[in-house]
């Protein structure tokens, strides 16, 4: 699907005070970013950001980065961040969520070996021809990159609706060196999920009767 885009959203996510530029010189840094030493989960993909927002309210406790390529999806993300925090007293707004309009292949350039304790990829691009396999964020190429950043008990946590994505990377990530923990077909018929978190994609299938697949790898 191709996206359209929204004249000056370059510019508005430049300036906007939610979004980390040039990442590479907090390689290895992220901690002072922040402001404390708790641990940091990386969203590949964020989209328009639902997701992290509402993960970041749950848990305080940690410190969560949004990865979007795309400026103008990354505006649209900012735009709703910021209308949700100004409905919300001063003292219950959150300072543990940053993004970043960058490139996922650029991961290593921005982060030290062990600095990411988890990994999320919702709703990925399937990619679907034989020949871009390649840039699915589940293919052996972009889990060597995981491997790189990750603590050593970190875990990468994937979401689809698309089946034969979802079955291609069930193949693919051991392949990579890695070990599948959790798998499911049918995340909201699975009792286990009560804490999952959606997305504003996974809303949309969910309640149109698609069934939505996970799975969490670690190595």
């Amino acid at each position: 699907m191709r996206l359209r885009h929204i004249p000056g959203c370059e510019a508005f996510v430049e300036k906007s005070l939610h979004v980390v530029r040039e990442p590479e010189q907090y390689k290895g840094k992220w901690a002072a970013l922040f402001g404390n030493h708790r641990p940091i989960d990386l969203e590949i993909g964020m989209g328009k950001g639902r997701f992290l927002r509402e993960l970041s309210m749950r848990r305080r406790e940690r410190n969560f980065l949004g990865l979007e390529r795309y400026a103008s999806v990354m505006m649209k993300a900012i735009q709703r961040l910021e209308r949700e925090q100004e409905m919300l007293p001063a003292e219950e707004r959150c300072g543990n969520l940053k993004f970043l309009c960058e490139d996922a292949g650029r991961l290593t350039e921005f982060f030290e070996r062990g600095e990411i304790s988890e990994i999320y990829l919702n709703f990925s691009d399937p990619w679907p021809k034989a020949s871009h396999a390649n840039r699915r964020l589940t293919s052996p190429r972009f889990m060597r990159l995981y491997d790189q950043i990750l603590a050593p008990e970190g875990r990468v946590e994937f979401k689809t609706d698309n089946r034969a994505l979802f079955d291609w990377s069930v193949e693919a990530i051991p392949q990579a060196g890695w070990k599948l923990v959790s798998l499911s077909y049918d995340l909201h018929g699975d009792p286990a999920a009560m804490d999952n978190v959606m997305t504003e994609y996974e809303e949309k299938f969910s309640s149109r009767g698609q069934k939505i697949c996970k799975l969490i790898a670690v190595r």
